[in-house]
């Protein structure tokens, strides 16, 4: 299964690398995670430059696509070059957003109709897109999710696990990340925010 986070220029790292982090700890064959970059390389918001493991329209026939977020994500949803380059299907693809990302799946129409979370910052945008936002780190319906806060990262990549893998692989991976002596109530909680939203 391939997962691919959307990365553009001005990404967040915590939540493009969180991701990647958090979805990594699957070892399987054919598991696999990429940055997925309109450009070979993308500079984050702090100035950290990383490669592309994939382009965009390789999230076409991706399992998964987490859409990460950034301080130019209204720039790329007013790109129609970039935007044509997206073209994702919840019939056959997971998709989450964390906090701006939300913004391309609600221009791309995919969260018509259904509440998301997203940051504070980008709430307002999102809310002209005619989607409601909802005070809550993380929401599903069906298979798109969004997230809310950079450290809903997490969330977004285990509910992504739980789809594919399992709540036991899930769990693993929350608990191999979470901080030591906090590792069980970490993991209570994110599995609160996210089991509510798998038997759907």
């Amino acid at each position: 299964m391939h997962i691919a986070i959307l990365t553009f220029d001005g990404f967040n790292e915590l939540d493009s690398l969180i991701a990647l982090g958090v979805l990594n700890r699957i070892k399987k064959p054919g598991w696999r995670v990429t940055l997925c970059c309109p450009t070979p390389e993308v500079t984050s918001m702090n100035g950290v430059t990383v490669r592309a493991q994939s382009l965009l329209e390789e999230a076409r026939d991706a399992g998964a696509v987490v859409v990460g977020s950034g301080i130019r994500t209204r720039d790329v949803v007013a790109s129609p070059e970039l935007m044509g380059r997206l073209a994702l299907d919840p019939g056959r693809q997971l998709i989450a957003a964390q906090c701006s990302g939300t913004l391309i799946l609600a221009r791309l129409g995919l969260v018509a109709g259904v509440p998301a979370c997203t940051d504070l910052t980008t709430k307002p945008w999102v809310q002209e897109a005619g989607v409601e936002v909802l005070n809550q780190p993380f929401f599903a319906r069906g298979n798109v999710a969004t997230a809310g806060g950079c450290f809903a990262s997490p969330y977004l990549a285990a509910w992504i696990i739980a789809r594919a893998e399992g709540l036991e692989a899930a769990t693993s991976a929350l608990h191999y990340v979470a901080p030591v002596g906090e590792k069980e109530a970490y993991v209570a909680n994110a599995l609160k925010n996210i089991t509510p939203y798998l038997a759907q």
